[in-house]
């Protein structure tokens, strides 16, 4: 919310945000796309009383979370599954939410993403989708981080991402634009990866740490000064299916 967050305060409030735009109400059903380390799965559980399904691709990633599940006594409001969103059939959900992931899903599997969360979304449902973006045109990725840092990976222009949507049926009920923030955050991370450098280097080498010490600083210019931000596209089937208004958000 400023400058002087610290990181952990700024994750909690971006969960806790994240949390009020899905509207939850308690025993609905959430899928987590790309549930990553499984915070924001069990936050969601947590928080709102529903249940959670969280899927990954990463075994390392399926194993943490369920090793916190058992710490957190949720394991009777969420599942963990090694799972492609694609591979989930005859399941429907009242929200859906998807956080980082996007920018790996793959211009040519836009549709493919958005007609799933159709099919998987109740007629009342909302999704989310949190994604790094571009507010520049389409662009071919950047080669060296293609190479180095993100193989496949690629942050979308608003363009490529709203015919899509509207081809899958989904309406756009809201999209906010976060600016800045991932400025702040890849300045910490990268003061961090810093202050760990001997850390870093008794694991690798020192031409990584100089590739990730360029990769941090250049991301955190290019939120800064260039073309990168943050798309919370909210996502429904019907007009009337959220709030007409965002005082439920921030109430």
């Amino acid at each position: 919310k400023t400058d002087k967050d610290t990181l952990e305060e700024a994750q909690q409030n971006k969960i806790n945000h994240l949390i009020k735009k899905l509207n939850i109400k308690p025993n609905q059903k959430v899928l987590d796309i790309g549930s990553g380390w499984g915070t924001l799965a069990t936050e969601i559980a947590r928080q709102t009383k529903s249940r959670v399904t969280g899927i990954t691709l990463s075994k390392n990633q399926y194993e943490y979370s369920l090793n916190r599940l058992k710490n957190l006594n949720l394991s009777n409001q969420v599942d963990f599954r090694l799972s492609d969103y694609r591979e989930l059939k005859n399941e429907k959900f009242d929200r859906i939410i998807s956080v980082g992931m996007f920018e790996h899903v793959g211009r040519k599997f836009y549709h493919k993403f958005f007609s799933q969360v159709n099919n998987l979304l109740k007629e009342n449902g909302i999704a989310l989708v949190h994604t790094i973006g571009s507010i520049n045109p389409p662009r071919n990725p950047h080669p060296w981080i293609t190479k180095y840092i993100f193989p496949g990976g690629y942050t979308p222009s608003l363009s490529e991402v709203a015919g899509p949507i509207e081809k899958s049926g989904l309406i756009i009920s809201d999209l906010e634009v976060l600016k800045m923030h991932y400025a702040h955050t890849l300045r910490h991370w990268k003061d961090r990866f810093a202050r760990n450098k001997d850390k870093v280097l008794s694991m690798f080498d020192d031409k990584f740490y100089r590739m990730f010490e360029f990769y941090l600083s250049s991301c955190e210019a290019a939120f800064k000064y260039g073309d990168q931000v943050v798309y919370q596209f909210q996502l429904t089937k019907k007009l009337d299916t959220a709030p007409s208004t965002r005082d439920y958000i921030y109430n």
